[in-house]
């Protein structure tokens, strides 16, 4: 009979009067992978953030069991003394009555002291954004090895010698160069390995991987759970996985539990459950592809954006003595050309690193570039003034409404504030008129969330935070939108959702839209055009079902394959 490592009994989860998490019951033994899997909102992440009480403010109820030492696997250390051992029958293991009887531990009846040991040590969590997660101010290095000096009581060159090994373990290039590393100076792949290799530091018993893909391109998302698979096999660990990606969920777990407005709905095995869905809400996540609804291209259709020989360029400093006379360069986009027409969407995909974002940048004007650049007629021109009324037209929705919307301002303040820069003589009654109807444009009024120009970004799901973003965009009347993964930070009903506001936008503004995106269903979804880029360079341009049903480069056939 296998030992459960974790059995989570009857939880619930309040806030104040506000029940998230409903009597949620599950058990998890070492070797498992487990797939927590639904909406945001769903309480997925509430859930596995309680089982350490990560969660401030949240009060629990129930019972999380916790098997402090495992006697089927002896290679772990058990290492964290407690008094608080439970006796009960359904955990014990009465097939080996020679063997040390393991002590259990109830999670929820711990104190924050009690749990300071188990925390990072025997139940370790691996961040869905790194660059979050991680201390800008401090190496990747120096962030592991501090793991490994509090936890493990490593000496300092001890510690050191461990991150490498972490470091290569988790398959990072050349780890004593980037262990010196900051976060910024990593890919986003490289920084999710990083997190890790934190993670397992102290060789954990779980290891909770709160959506480790979905911010990464599909080839990065497999790498990284091919190496979540291999380094739970390598040290017998049990995976907690945390994700909105079915497909990654089908490629990885061994179970799955799917969760609606914080109760389990369905569980099984994953074949079982992903392939004969018997709950609605598990059919409804399963039918949330992206569905193609956009206007027909216009042959006579006037042109909005013109490129030719774009290049995008970073100064970098030289090695050794030659930095003295002067700084090398590295090239991020090398010679773009395209074009996008009125009301219609020129989709840019590739792998992280491809360039997409300095493209983006530079279409935006905020960095600058070479060759030549038409927006609406008009040229970046490096000064604000002169560039005033091209920043109107051309508008931007980035990929984290979280980090792109101030958590200071008000729904009102945010939106208005285009407004205030690009229409000063509007009076306080036209202003807040405008951001209504913006916000009406994107299913946001004050019958559905009362008070809603007074509420903050915070009191908002993921969905409603960018649809935020997008009428804080629209609310100054674009020509251009510039969306730079609009949708990936978004799990499947949502991203479905937004994917359908973008269009019926289009469709009723005219808009025209540059998507950068790494997903493949968005672009099948969205795009009129589509540029496929890698190491800086435009590999294959042309009309969506040229690129998508009959691509001619390798790489861009191992992006539509992946």
């Amino acid at each position: 009979m296998k030992l459960p490592l974790l059995q989570v009994r009857d939880l619930h989860v309040r806030f104040g009067g506000n029940e998230v998490v409903h009597g949620v019951n599950f058990s998890l033994a070492l070797g498992e992978k487990l797939a927590l899997v639904g909406e945001s909102g769903s309480g997925k992440s509430v859930l596995a953030l309680s089982l350490v009480k990560l969660v401030e403010g949240a009060q629990l109820s129930g019972r999380c069991l916790w098997t402090e030492q495992n006697v089927d696997a002896p290679h772990f250390a058990s290492g964290n003394p407690s008094d608080k051992a439970s006796d009960d029958a359904s955990v014990s293991d009465q097939s080996a009555p020679d063997r040390l009887a393991p002590q259990i531990l109830d999670l929820v009846q711990l104190t924050e002291r009690e749990l300071v040991p188990i925390r990072g040590q025997d139940i370790a969590y691996v961040f869905q954004e790194p660059m979050t997660a991680l201390n800008p101010l401090f190496t990747v290095g120096d962030q592991i090895a501090e793991v490994l000096r509090v936890k493990r009581g490593l000496r300092r060159d001890e510690a050191w010698q461990e991150v490498l090994v972490l470091l290569e373990q988790t398959g990072i290039p050349e780890p004593t160069r980037r262990a010196r590393a900051y976060p910024h100076q990593l890919s986003g792949g490289q920084r999710q390995r990083v997190l890790i290799a934190m993670a397992l530091a102290c060789r954990p018993r779980l290891l909770v991987a709160d959506e480790p893909t979905t911010a990464l391109d599909v080839s990065l998302r497999g790498q990284i759970l091919d190496l979540l698979d291999s380094l739970q096999q390598r040290y017998g660990m049990a995976v907690l996985l945390i994700s909105h990606d079915l497909t990654a969920v089908r490629r990885f777990a061994d179970r799955v539990l799917v969760m609606e407005r914080g109760s389990v709905v369905e569980e099984g095995a994953t074949h079982t459950v992903l392939s004969s869905p018997q709950h609605p809400y598990t059919q409804k996540l399963l039918n949330s592809q992206p569905v193609r609804d956009v206007p027909a291209p216009l042959s006579d259709a006037p042109l909005v954006m013109q490129a030719q020989g774009l290049r995008v360029s970073y100064p970098m400093p030289r090695p050794g003595w030659r930095g003295w006379f002067g700084r090398a360069e590295f090239v991020a986009v090398q010679g773009a050309d395209f074009a996008l027409a009125a009301g219609q969407t020129l989709g840019v995909m590739g792998e992280s690193g491809s360039g997409k974002s300095s493209l983006a940048l530079a279409v935006l004007g905020l960095i600058p570039s070479q060759g030549r650049l038409s927006l609406e007629g008009q040229s970046w021109s490096g000064r604000a003034a002169a560039d005033l009324n091209l920043r109107r037209r051309v508008q931007v929705v980035f990929q984290d409404p979280y980090s792109s919307l101030s958590p200071r301002m008000t729904v009102e303040a945010l939106v208005a504030e285009g407004l205030t820069l690009h229409f000063p003589t509007l009076d306080a009654p036209s202003r807040q008129q405008r951001v209504l109807n913006a916000l009406a444009d994107v299913g946001l009024t004050e019958i559905e969330f009362k008070g809603l120009l007074q509420r903050y970004p915070h009191e908002f799901s993921g969905g409603q935070r960018q649809r935020l973003a997008i009428a804080r965009a629209l609310v100054v009347e674009p020509q251009i939108l510039v969306l730079d993964e609009p949708t990936s930070a978004l799990d499947v009903t949502t991203q479905k959702q937004v994917l359908q506001l973008l269009q019926q936008l289009q469709k009723q503004r005219g808009l025209s839209y540059f998507l950068i995106t790494h997903d493949v269903a968005v672009i099948r979804a969205m795009a009129h055009q589509v540029l496929v880029m890698q190491s800086g360079q435009v590999l294959e341009a042309g009309a969506v079902d040229q690129i998508l049903l009959a691509p001619k480069h390798a790489y861009t056939q191992l992006l539509v394959s992946a």
